[in-house]
């Protein structure tokens, strides 16, 4: 909420100097919330399910907080989907939106359909956003939309789970990304404060100065009230001042806020760019980043060539490392292409 102060002059005027001034827009959060909103992992207030170390509606968000983020994790869903081979166990669409899960939140759950006889039909994708794991050994649940907390609860070894590994609990996963959330916010950060700098109304920031005796009250509150009714977002501040006999001259603009803040705005916004997309190991080149040279990043077959053996192929583990839980017709199977020997 924006602060207003404000100094009154008196009815009368005198020789001596009076000074009115007033100040609106104190910095505002952008996100409502925080990301890390829990200590460690623990039950509910009901005892039967461990709440995630992260809040998961907040990297659920982040999805949108900046470009290069959600960029990233689209390819490397992108990609490692690519190479996945559907089967009438596991469908393309299902496996598709586990692998987004997996890269957004570091979790992704499957529900195992089984035949009266008991053997393993097909997976289904489970949103990871609102699965949790029970008190009881084995044993996964989800929490119904809404405030109420009610939950769909699964019976033990129905669900299977891929998780990110954590070296502070062995519960949920996180995701690998989670080092550069700074940077991402920093990089949403210098993107709203650039679109409120051209929405604000007085976007400059400045002091309006008065010398002239003769202003009449009317006249100055007037402007009193024009200057406070152009503020915006709240990004910049203005201030109004009177100094009757002021010298020279009687009404100046003294500006605040610097226009010419291009360069600092690029720089953070390179630099928080590039941690983004360090953190997620995506190459530049695969990345969408414009090269800065004329020579470009090189040649992209080599350069996607290393990416899939060193980071594509790695992502699939944690998918097949479920294959020791299911028959082979329901197994996870991704089609490589063959790497050359060293």
């Amino acid at each position: 909420m924006t602060d207003n102060a404000l100094m009154k002059l008196p009815e009368k005027r005198t020789g001596k100097m009076v000074v009115e001034s007033f100040k609106f827009g104190e910095p505002e959060p952008v996100l409502g919330g925080r990301i890390l909103d829990y200590l460690g992992t623990f039950t509910d207030i009901g005892g039967r399910y461990y709440e995630p170390p992260v809040n998961m509606a907040g990297l659920s968000r982040m999805r949108f907080a900046n470009a290069h983020h959600g960029s990233c994790l689209f390819f490397k869903r992108n990609i490692l989907s690519r190479y996945f081979q559907p089967s009438t166990a596991i469908s393309l669409r299902d496996f598709r939106a586990a692998a987004l899960d997996y890269g957004v939140f570091g979790n992704a759950y499957f529900k195992m359909i089984q035949t009266y006889g008991g053997m393993v039909s097909r997976l289904v994708h489970l949103p990871a956003l609102n699965m949790r794991r029970m008190k009881k050994k084995n044993r996964y649940a989800m929490l119904k939309p809404g405030l109420s907390h009610d939950l769909v609860e699964f019976d033990e070894g129905e669900v299977l789970h891929v998780a990110e590994y954590d070296t502070t609990q062995q519960i949920y996963g996180i995701p690998e990304w989670l080092c550069a959330m700074q940077a991402i916010l920093l990089n949403e950060d210098a993107t709203l404060f650039r679109r409120r700098y051209f929405q604000n109304g007085s976007h400059l920031g400045y002091i309006l100065y008065t010398s002239d005796e003769q202003i009449d009250p009317e006249t100055e509150k007037a402007l009193t009230e024009q200057i406070a009714n152009g503020k915006g977002a709240g990004n910049f501040r203005s201030m109004y001042i009177n100094i009757p006999g002021g010298k020279e001259k009687a009404v100046q603009l003294i500006p605040v806020g610097d226009i010419s803040q291009k360069d600092e705005f690029e720089r953070i916004k390179n630099i928080s760019a590039d941690d983004v997309v360090v953190a997620h190991r995506v190459p530049p080149a695969l990345a969408g980043i414009k090269p800065d040279n004329n020579g470009g990043f090189g040649d992209i077959e080599k350069i996607k060539g290393v990416y899939v053996e060193t980071e594509v192929m790695p992502m699939a583990q944690p998918f097949e490392d479920l294959n020791s839980q299911l028959p082979a017709r329901a197994q996870f199977t991704f089609n490589f292409p063959a790497m050359d020997a060293a």
